[in-house]
């Protein structure tokens, strides 16, 4: 499958997913075992001190993993995931990366990194890493 074959598939899932549309979700690049998402700052993302929710946070790298297994496995069905809060999670946009680590018939790990842009400067706010399940078609 191609580079653009694998954007639309991965597209056309994160469609799929109220969650992901809320939101307002962009799948900017898309190759085997890697994806970058990105998303641009909104107020109800916010938490009581006005940065990023950590549960946000969490979700686009749950997410990001999600869609990077699914480019080399399928479906896939997260079963764990970490994340680790580095800085306050304070931006005019976000992106994350992730990459799969280790692809397997019956466990994909993935790692990811999400970064925060504020004043045209970009700095890494979190990590994490999910262990995915492959799911039958």
């Amino acid at each position: 499958m191609n580079h653009s074959d694998l954007q639309e598939r991965i597209q056309a899932v994160s469609r799929m997913a109220a969650f992901n549309n809320w939101l307002g979700l962009v799948i900017d690049e898309v190759s085997p075992g890697n994806v970058q998402l990105s998303l641009p700052w909104r107020e109800d993302f916010g938490q009581y001190a006005g940065f990023m929710h950590a549960g946000i946070q969490g979700a686009l790298i749950d997410t990001a993993c999600g869609f990077a297994a699914a480019t080399m496995a399928g479906k896939v069905l997260a079963s764990q995931y970490t994340v680790r809060c580095l800085r306050p999670a304070i931006g005019e946009h976000f992106r994350v990366l992730a990459t799969v680590v280790k692809p397997g018939r019956q466990q994909v790990f993935a790692s990811a990194e999400l970064f925060a842009t504020r004043d045209g400067v970009e700095k890494r706010v979190a990590t994490g890493d999910v262990l995915l399940v492959p799911q039958p078609d």
